[in-house]
């Protein structure tokens, strides 16, 4: 067996099931789950129809590179998102389609990291997405984690990085909107990172899967190739982005997302993924192709969040020390007590799931960012959200 598989830690869920065992809540209480964050809103019709529309190409092999057509669709979708210069994107170069980014996510690693170099290192969030820690774990590399906190609005602080750090760097794992803080790095240090990746030589691997969770319809969350573009770097050198349709279009099971960015880096990620096996069924890619062309489903579906946010945040405000993220579906509370005891008791004692955070971080020189606070989804319906809160305020009430 591979040593390395005995680095990786428990999945979150694993630790709460371990966490709750035994623990027998209150019968006459529905239970809420704000805990996963997969997404709970309808998935569009046009998905639907697409799917029923395209089942001949199951009797297709897929290519792996995609379909021209979806192809097309996500580069143009890519360039009026994210103000990219006319023809920046190449569909054929610049795009590839991936069965859901974490996937993609993980498999990146394992093509770009040189595992015999000994001081191999991916640079990543601590609260962070556990896949990120994993992959740079079985790809023979060191995890490196930058905590994002309060005092950094809970983003990584780059002026704190040693220059040998970066040396050792060779891949360097974002998250913005975060998960699980929503907060969004800004236009200044993404500026930043891009000049340390020219200077140290690594690769930026940036998750924008929340990217379309926002709040001001007048100021999205920005990405990492429009600040690229924007710095006269429009061949995207050492920067790839993840974008997928799971939250943006609540099809979580459809598994679409894609990769783009730096032509050489994605011409050796498909000689990876041929071989690796993971093309996508032309049915979703039929259909993936439809949604990333429509933007009225995006918009509501950001309104129906809106409304989430609004109520739930006016319910736990006086209470507990909760501020609404920049983007995102989730919340990142303080707890007055220890996180693992808040989740314990308020499914014990409420039937509501949420996640401890420090089952979203690693401890660091003895101190964990995710100590003392929970990771809420609200990916509920607008009333059950509305209802954990309630039981969530009357829990608190009664420490």
């Amino acid at each position: 067996m591979n040593p390395d598989l005995t680095h990786l830690h428990p999945y979150p869920f694993q630790k709460i099931a371990e966490l709750k065992a035994g623990v027998v809540p209150p019968k006459e209480l529905a239970m809420i789950s704000l805990a996963m964050g997969e997404p709970k809103h309808a998935t569009p019709e046009m998905i639907k129809r697409a799917i029923q529309d395209n089942l001949s190409g199951l009797g297709n092999y897929p290519l792996t590179k995609g379909s021209t057509e979806l192809r097309q669709s996500i580069s143009n979708w890519l360039t009026q998102r994210f103000h990219l210069p006319k023809d920046s994107i190449n569909p054929a170069q610049h795009v590839m389609p991936v069965n859901g980014t974490r996937e993609a996510l993980f498999a990146f690693a394992q093509c770009v990291v040189d595992a015999k170099q000994s001081d191999a290192s991916i640079v990543m969030p601590n609260p962070f997405y556990q896949i990120y820690e994993g992959a740079a774990l079985l790809a023979g590399a060191k995890p490196v984690y930058l905590p994002c906190t309060e005092e950094t609005d809970f983003v990584p602080n780059f002026d704190a990085v040693s220059a040998e750090t970066w040396d050792a760097c060779q891949l360097i794992y974002l998250c913005s909107p975060g998960n699980p803080t929503g907060a969004v790095i800004n236009r200044t240090e993404m500026q930043k990172l891009l000049n340390l990746a020219e200077k140290h030589d690594f690769i930026i691997a940036s998750d924008e899967c929340y990217s379309e969770l926002y709040f001001d319809e007048a100021h999205p969350p920005t990405g990492l190739l429009e600040v690229a573009a924007q710095m006269g770097n429009s061949d995207y050198q050492r920067c790839v982005v993840f974008h997928s349709l799971s939250k943006r279009s609540n099809a979580p099971g459809l598994r679409s997302g894609f990769v783009a960015g730096d032509a050489k880096i994605l011409e050796q990620f498909l000689l990876y993924r041929t071989y690796h096996g993971c093309a996508m069924s032309p049915v979703f890619q039929a259909a993936s192709s439809v949604a990333w062309q429509d933007e009225t489903h995006v918009k509501h579906n950001r309104d129906l969040y809106r409304q989430k946010f609004s109520a739930v945040l006016e319910i736990l405000q006086p209470i507990l020390a909760v501020q609404q993220p920049e983007a995102s579906f989730y919340l990142w509370p303080e707890t007055p007590i220890n996180e693992e005891q808040f989740t314990k008791n308020l499914f014990a004692q409420q039937h509501v799931n949420v996640v401890p955070g420090s089952y979203l971080s690693r401890e660091v020189n003895g101190f964990n960012p995710g100590s003392y606070r929970i990771r809420m989804a609200l990916v509920a319906s607008v009333q059950e959200c509305i209802e954990s809160a309630e039981r969530i305020r009357h829990f608190v009430q009664h420490l």
